[in-house]
């Protein structure tokens, strides 16, 4: 199997973080390819119409979305061990899952109206009104934490999420939060996430 990656990515490390948890990560070959809306990456678009990354490519199956992905990989050898089979876990994993991915847009929202976009073209309470998004998702995380450390497809989603929101500095989520902060800590340990770290900047 191909994942056609980001170093710089939430949605990708998250992707690779689940495949090593599923003990998969061996089976792909991942290769780094820069993407972003206004520097056009042709290979990509060629296999996702929306021109990112990840992208899962696999005996003539092309996935893309880190969700899809993630999901196929967990039932590739038959059985679900990242996605519950019970209704009331599946339903908490997929929404910290959407939580997350929700987090991680609002991060790259901000980003763009503190770095990316021209200082001229800036819109700050674009900027402020997607932080709140991301304050009031830690909070909520910091109320709703669990003391477990099941590596389930809604924690690697919202540790991976929280990585990037450390390795950009958009917000300090560990600040008032010792639920969340020590959670995220003893996280952070797992081998999957030790070999996945981010790297690299965004190149627009």
């Amino acid at each position: 199997m191909k994942l056609l990656y980001q170093t710089h990515s939430p949605y990708a490390r998250k992707v690779l973080v689940a495949a090593h948890e599923l003990g998969m990560a061996d089976r792909l070959e991942v290769i780094h390819h820069e993407t972003s809306p206004t520097r056009r990456n042709d290979e990509i678009f060629a296999l996702n119409p929306l021109g990112k990354v990840p992208v899962l490519v696999d005996a003539g199956l092309t996935l893309f979305d880190s969700n899809v992905i993630c999901e196929y990989l967990d039932h590739l050898d038959g059985r679900s061990r990242l996605i519950p089979t019970d209704a009331a876990s599946r339903y908490r994993t997929l929404q910290w899952q959407a939580l997350a991915q929700g987090m991680a847009d609002a991060g790259i929202a901000v980003r763009w109206e503190t770095e990316r976009r021209p200082e001229a073209l800036r819109w700050p309470s674009m900027c402020e009104g997607q932080r709140a998004k991301i304050v009031a998702a830690c909070d909520y995380l910091e109320a709703h934490m669990g003391d477990g450390l099941a590596p389930d497809l809604g924690a690697i989603a919202v540790a991976t999420t929280l990585s990037w929101i450390e390795f950009r500095h958009v917000h300090d989520f560990q600040v008032g939060r010792p639920r969340l902060a020590a959670w995220y800590a003893r996280f952070c340990e797992r081998p999957s996430m030790l070999v996945t770290a981010l790297s690299g900047d965004t190149h627009d």
